[in-house]
């Protein structure tokens, strides 16, 4: 599933992605490093600002700096409103991603929410098969599903605490869910005009939906009023919108534009890797058998696919 072609299907040149070489990988081991982060930083501040208001926020702050950068780097109005169909339907797809984070969290660990936000590549695959021609599987993919689907059954096995067990299963189900958005955003990208739009224009239309649709919700809910400033919940609230919202998007849709989606794909699974270290050395969040085992195979499985 490589995106080196060199021209679009209208005939118009288009730039021509190249192989990762060491600065990329280098730029790619910090996204994911980061991205490892973010469901940590979600959770530990969630006691002061709950996890949707959290998104809300950040999203909204982190779209203000990127429009102004947007504006100084020459890109106008009229060009977003010319992408403006495929931008709200990217801008959907990511803020019910957050959506289901924000609320997988409630009931499961950050470690979880990691690698079962990783299945988007096996989603996107699927989608990418059915609706893409020349995206189609091949038996290889087809063996790596198989990996991946009996890793996750495994993943999600109860634990010998049965009064956790419940919970757990439910915020493992919204993990999958956010996947699931992440993929639909993927394939939105993959078909449209925004494939070759500057990295701040896509980033954007996500920001700007996700605060327009989740700040009503969160001010209606109450939990804007019931926010409590920790120094806790302001380093968190600093880190995600500056590093998460702002430069590790920009810096993933700028590697998209120059390098192999493909291989981009694989150096992202050190993210969920990260994930769960994190969750586990700051949060002390315990770590199954057969969570570890069946993570193990899923994401073994998501590189089958995504190599393809």
């Amino acid at each position: 599933m490589s995106c080196s072609s060199a021209s679009s299907a209208s005939g118009v040149a288009l730039p021509t992605r190249r192989a990762i070489d060491v600065p990329a990988g280098a730029a790619m081991v910090v996204f994911c490093v980061a991205l490892g982060l973010q469901q940590v930083a979600i959770k530990s501040a969630a006691a002061d600002i709950a996890p949707l208001s959290q998104i809300a926020l950040r999203s909204m702050l982190a779209a203000m700096l990127v429009w102004g950068l947007a504006a100084l780097r020459g890109i106008s109005w009229r060009d977003f409103v010319a992408g403006l169909g495929p931008g709200v339907l990217v801008g959907l797809g990511f803020t019910f991603e957050f959506v289901f984070v924000a609320l997988g969290l409630h009931y499961t660990t950050a470690s979880h929410m990691s690698v079962f936000l990783y299945t988007a590549p096996v989603f996107a695959g699927l989608g990418l098969h059915l609706m893409v021609p020349g995206e189609q599987l091949i038996r290889r993919q087809w063996w790596g599903m198989a990996l991946a689907f009996g890793g996750l059954v495994l993943a999600m096995a109860p634990s010998d605490d049965g009064a956790d067990a419940g919970a757990m299963l439910v915020g493992d189900i919204f993990g999958l869910l956010a996947g699931m958005s992440w993929a639909a955003t993927t394939l939105v990208l993959r078909r449209t005009s925004l494939s070759e739009a500057p990295p701040l224009q896509t980033q954007g239309y996500q920001l700007l939906t996700a605060g327009v649709l989740l700040l009503p919700v969160a001010l209606f809910s109450g939990d804007l009023a019931a926010m409590q400033f920790s120094w806790i919940a302001v380093t968190s609230m600093a880190f995600q919108t500056l590093v998460i919202s702002c430069a590790a998007l920009l810096l993933w849709f700028a590697l998209l534009r120059r390098y192999w989606a493909s291989q981009l794909g694989v150096f992202s699974f050190l993210s969920p890797i990260f994930g769960v270290m994190f969750g586990a050395l700051l949060l002390d969040e315990p770590l199954t058998v057969s969570f570890v085992v069946g993570g193990v195979m899923l994401l073994a499985g998501i590189v089958i696919v995504s190599r393809g």
